[in-house]
């Protein structure tokens, strides 16, 4: 069957400009990290990524290693791209990135210009687009010259390939001299990647000001903390969640810790404003304005609904951010 956009997709989600380019992104992007390889069902897929899109969800967040197997869920999202979205490409902002392992030998992985400008070729053919929205360098490579990588940032988006760069965790001080060689170059930086969560609060330690005062977007990934900050895990270990999965970024060991003492005690404010506890968090992390968009990722089409209704309500009382740090405290 035919996908046709819903035609009442952009009347209720939030979109904020990424810092001071002309470029405006949802207040929630899509991730296609764990969720999108060749070990879920392609229609499964299909079902979340148009959904997401009728609920005005434009941005959808790749790289070149998501899986798994890596590489497979580029090589998805090119399918449905053909399939559902070929109609919408200038709706869509499609972003993905470079710098973890992705092949054998000494080019496969971190930020030399050969790696990068070969790693943007192969994604390109397995999602069959001509160009990406946003390229991102995924991780500072600490033996390149940061010249080198941003030079080859740069280069890309000169040959067409890419109509934006953006960085992914890099520090303070590497974000500092990345924009400004960037800036020497001529192509700005869009955007600036990294985690944040009520749960890990390191951006707020200078990376926020810093965005903010060079006019770059701030995008953040694990909102809620790998579902750690949703109610999934208050009455135990799911058998079909993440942590029960056997997934090397998230086990049992992590979630059975003092975390869930505190989501008990959140979940009750989320509960009296009337937000699920992953709406809640969620609005937290977008509720000062200089967080550009918060990427989640869903397995489930009701997973995906709920976060994205977290738009409805993003303002918070002086009383409640008060007990959120109490909790957080504790």
């Amino acid at each position: 069957m035919t996908y046709v956009a819903d035609e009442k997709q952009y009347t209720s989600m939030p979109y904020r400009r990424s810092g001071k380019s002309g470029l405006v992104l949802p207040a929630i992007s899509f991730g296609l990290w764990h969720n999108f390889g060749d070990i879920n069902p392609l229609e499964t897929q299909r079902e979340l990524l148009t959904k997401a899109f009728d609920r005005g969800v434009t941005h959808f967040d790749l790289a070149n290693n998501y899986g798994p197997p890596i590489g497979s869920a580029e090589e998805n999202f090119g399918k449905i791209m053909k399939k559902d979205f070929k109609p919408y490409r200038d709706e869509l902002i499609i972003a993905t990135k470079a710098g973890y392992t992705m092949w054998p030998g000494p080019y496969g992985d971190w930020g030399s210009k050969k790696s990068l400008v070969a790693s943007l070729e192969q994604s390109l053919k397995r999602m069959g687009l001509d160009y990406v929205d946003i390229f991102y360098s995924h991780r500072p490579d600490p033996e390149t010259p940061m010249e080198e990588t941003m030079g080859a940032l740069d280069l890309l988006v000169r040959q067409g390939k890419a109509l934006y760069i953006g960085l992914s965790r890099y520090s303070v001080e590497q974000t500092k001299e990345a924009l400004a060689i960037l800036k020497r170059l001529g192509t700005p930086c869009l955007i600036h990647q990294s985690n944040y969560s009520l749960f890990n609060r390191e951006i707020e330690d200078g990376l926020l000001d810093l965005l903010e005062e060079q006019g770059v977007g701030s995008i953040v990934f694990r909102p809620l903390d790998q579902g750690i900050l949703t109610n999934r895990y208050l009455k135990g270990i799911p058998t079909d969640s993440r942590a029960a999965s056997g997934s090397k970024f998230l086990n049992v060991d992590a979630v059975l810790n003092e975390k869930i003492e505190k989501v008990r005690l959140l979940s009750r404010l989320a509960e009296n404003r009337g937000q699920s506890m992953a709406q809640m968090a969620l609005s937290w992390v977008l509720r000062q304005g200089k967080v550009t968009s918060a990427i989640i990722g869903a397995s489930k089409v009701s997973q995906l609904v709920d976060n994205v209704t977290a738009v409805q309500n993003l303002a918070f009382t002086a009383d409640e951010l008060g007990c959120i740090e109490d909790v957080l405290r504790g």
